[in-house]
C-alpha cells in the first residue's frame, strides 16, 4: 500500500483495510460510503415523515428546488418521461457524492483511528479519495449511458456508432467513437478522485503547519469544490444519456 508517514503527515493513496468479513476485506473508505448511505437513508425518512399537503417554508423551498431540478432534466432530455426514469438516479449520485465530501470535514474523519506499529490508521476516511469507489461510480453511470442507449435506439442501430463497415473512414470513426466511450470510465473516475484526494491532501498539509485559522477559509473551498464535482458527475451522466438516446439518429 503506498503510503507516507513523515513528522505526523498521514498520506495513503490507497484505502487502508480496517477489518475482514468472511475474506472481504472493510476499508475505511468503505465504512464511510455505509455511513453515507444511512445519513441519506435516515434524512430522506425523516423528511418524507413530515411532508404536509399544505407545505411550510421548508417544504416549499425543497419542492421549488426539485421541481426546478426536474424542469431541467426534462428539458435537456426533451421527454418528462425519461426525466421521471432518470430523475431518482441523478439526484441520487449528487447527494451519495456531495454528502461524503461535506463529511469529509467532520471532526474525526481522518484523525481517529489506531496504529499498526508505526503506522497510523484511520477508521474513517473520505470515500471519494478511493479509486475502487469513484471507479464504481463511473462504471454504474457508464452502464446506465450506454443500456438506455441501446433500449431506446435499439440494440444495432446504437451499435452501428461503433460498428460502421461503410466506409474505411467511417471504420475508424467508429472505432474512435468506441474508444472514446471506454475514456469515460476514466474522466469520470479519475476527475472526482483526484479534486478530492488533492483537496485532503492540502488541508492535511495546511493544518499541520498552520493549524488554526489558515486551514478554515481552505475547508470552505474545499466545500464548494466537493458540490461543483458532485453537479459535474450528475450533470455529464445526464449530458451523456442525451447524446446516447440523440446523437445514433442522425446516423
Amino acid at each position: 500500500m503506498p503510503g507516507m508517514e513523515e513528522s505526523g503527515i498521514h498520506i495513503a493513496l490507497a484505502a487502508e483495510k480496517i477489518s475482514e468479513f468472511f475474506g472481504f476485506p472493510i476499508t475505511n473508505t468503505l465504512l464511510m460510503s455505509w455511513i453515507v448511505v444511512i445519513l441519506l437513508a435516515v434524512l430522506a425518512f425523516i423528511i418524507g415523515r413530515n411532508l404536509a399537503l399544505i407545505p411550510g417554508r421548508f417544504q416549499t423551498l425543497l419542492e421549488w428546488t426539485f421541481g426546478g431540478i426536474y424542469d431541467y432534466i426534462a428539458d435537456t432530455l426533451e421527454s418528462r418521461e425519461m426525466a421521471r426514469r432518470f430523475f431518482p438516479l441523478l439526484l441520487t449520485i449528487f447527494f451519495f457524492i456531495f454528502t461524503a465530501n461535506l463529511l469529509e470535514f467532520t471532526p474525526g474523519i481522518g484523525s481517529v483511528g489506531f496504529f499498526h506499529g508505526n503506522e497510523f490508521t484511520p477508521l474513517l476516511r473520505s470515500m471519494n479519495t478511493d479509486l475502487n469507489m469513484t471507479l464504481s461510480l463511473a462504471i454504474i453511470s457508464f452502464l446506465v449511458i450506454e443500456i438506455t442507449g441501446i433500449v431506446m435506439i435499439g440494440f444495432w442501430k446504437y451499435s452501428s456508432r461503433f460498428l460502421n463497415f461503410g466506409s474505411v473512414i467511417g471504420f475508424f470513426v467508429g472505432i474512435i467513437e468506441f474508444f472514446s466511450e471506454l475514456a469515460r470510465l476514466v474522466s469520470f473516475s479519475f476527475r472526482l478522485f483526484g479534486n478530492i484526494f488533492a483537496g485532503e491532501v492540502l488541508i492535511l498539509v495546511i493544518a499541520y503547519f498552520v493549524p488554526y485559522f489558515l486551514p478554515v477559509p481552505f475547508m470552505a473551498f474545499e466545500v464548494f469544490v466537493g458540490f461543483i464535482q458532485a453537479a459535474i458527475f450528475s450533470l455529464l451522466t445526464l449530458f451523456f444519456i442525451k447524446l446516447a438516446v440523440t446523437e445514433v439518429a442522425t446516423h
